[in-house]
């Protein structure tokens, strides 16, 4: 593609949306548009050396000779440079690309016939100081999904030469001008077609938008524009709606997004912010999904421990526990009372999490019998890092703090199960979740893309991701 397909799939992720800021930013330095001119520039000089010019024959009016038959045919392109383009951004407009001191060479075949005179050859047609100019429209097609098409394009030859082989070389010397110009014409006409080829070419690769990705059986997150993106001469930033949803029922979250700007950097090719809004709505689809509830069995536990889920391990601290369930296992559910909290300082990424723990002791038969119900108020430290073209994570806990909800073996100091929960926490509980965490979300991807040297930062209210990207073959 001759103007960075790459570059502009994440310029047009789909049509906007309604939500009133974004969860997700995104912006592409003139560094990206760079990369993406490199890749195009290979492309667009391959569609141009498939063009082919019409054969072409006529009458021509040589001064003190009289009209002259001519027949020039089988032109085709030998060699051709693109030794110097630009891409940049023009302010509140979009893309533009400009080629100058292209050059072309042809070869072909003449035909000549003057009264009985009848001679032909070969010819070599020389073209330098070719420019193009060309600028790109984005639109979205039925599906949502971003299409590209060349909105304008020019095409100037500067010099052209033609260098006739064989036949009588004072005959057609002497209408070499008038070839000349009808040649510049022809082929001029034949440019801009394949550059807006070249540009259609994009579309194919476009349909790969990840707009709306799965990340598991419960979620997915969508990737819709939620604003007109913004174009100023150094990069083009555009916002994403960066909304978790079920798989299936799409429905908005109790709170909104509220506004961030990037910092201002530009050393890498493209930047990524999200938002807590975007986690938080990851939080808000899993506490309904019912996927941050957790039953807990001994068997989960580590068998070095010397703490079990058992009747006589908490019978010590609640003697009521083991005269009434005597050497019995128990089981516990883990369960959220509101959706997790993400909330972004320069300091570090934390997360505030309420639920309840109801232990149940579990009878020979199999009937789980409730003991007790606990309110659970928790703070875990998190740590976020890239795994490909996803965004990772692992957790900590801070603190936590315990309440009683509600007792079904009398009173009891509810301090004292603090330790065990806190081990079962940490023994359990965080080892799961960091496993899922470590499976990451997809970030806004394009077929092979990968991110090269990716660093990520913590903001306030957002992540930054800056990154190079590498697209494969």
């Amino acid at each position: 593609m001759f103007a960075v397909w790459c570059a502009l799939a994440l310029l047009a992720l789909l049509p906007l949306s309604q939500t009133a800021n974004p969860g997700v930013k995104v912006k592409l330095t003139q560094k990206g548009l760079e990369y993406g001119r490199q890749i195009g520039m290979a492309t667009l000089q391959s569609k141009l050396k498939s063009i082919k010019l019409p054969d072409m024959s006529g009458k021509v009016k040589v001064s003190h000779i009289g009209k002259v038959k001519y027949r020039i045919t089988g032109m085709r392109i030998v060699s051709l440079g693109l030794p110097k383009s630009t891409v940049g951004l023009v302010p509140n407009t979009g893309v533009s690309v400009s080629i100058q001191n292209a050059f072309i060479n042809l070869r072909g075949n003449w035909r000549v016939r003057y009264r009985f005179i009848r001679t032909s050859g070969s010819f070599d047609l020389s073209v330098s100081g070719l420019s193009i100019s060309s600028s790109i429209a984005v639109k979205s097609d039925k599906t949502g999904r971003p299409t590209v098409s060349s909105a304008s394009c020019g095409a100037r030859v500067g010099r052209l030469k033609v260098k006739f082989h064989g036949g009588a070389s004072w005959l057609y010397n002497l209408f070499r001008s008038f070839i000349g110009k009808a040649l510049r014409k022809a082929l001029e006409k034949q440019i801009c077609p394949r550059v807006a080829e070249a540009v259609s070419e994009m579309n194919p690769r476009l349909k790969t938008l990840n707009v709306l990705a799965k990340v598991d059986k419960y979620a997915e997150i969508e990737y819709s524009m939620a604003a007109t993106p913004a174009v100023s001469q150094q990069f083009i930033e555009f916002g994403l709606k960066g909304e978790f949803y079920n798989i299936g029922k799409h429905q908005e979250p109790p709170f909104v997004a509220a506004p961030f700007s990037l910092a201002a950097k530009n050393t890498s090719m493209l930047y990524i912010g999200l938002s807590s809004f975007t986690f938080n709505t990851a939080g808000f689809v899993y506490h309904k999904a019912g996927a941050l509830n957790l039953y807990i069995t001994d068997d989960m536990i580590p068998k070095k421990s010397p703490v079990r889920l058992s009747t006589k391990t908490f019978g010590v601290l609640i003697p009521e526990i083991a005269k009434r369930f005597p050497n019995l296992m128990m089981k516990m559910l883990l369960k959220s009372a509101n959706p997790p909290k993400v909330t972004f300082q320069p300091k570090g990424l934390t997360v505030e999490a309420t639920g309840t723990v109801t232990a149940y002791a579990i009878l020979a038969n199999g009937t789980l019998v409730p003991l007790f119900i606990l309110n659970l108020e928790a703070s875990v430290s998190a740590q976020a890092y890239i795994a490909g073209v996803k965004v990772a994570g692992a957790v900590a806990i801070n603190n936590i703090g315990i309440t009683l909800g509600q007792s079904y073996v009398g009173p009891f100091q509810v301090k004292s199960l603090d330790k065990i929960l806190l081990m079962v926490l940490k023994l359990v509980v965080i080892p799961l979740v960091n496993v899922r965490l470590q499976q990451g979300y997809p970030l806004p991807a394009l077929g092979k893309m990968s991110l090269v040297n990716p660093q990520l930062l913590i903001q306030k209210d957002y992540m930054l991701i800056g990154t190079d990207v590498h697209f494969a073959p």
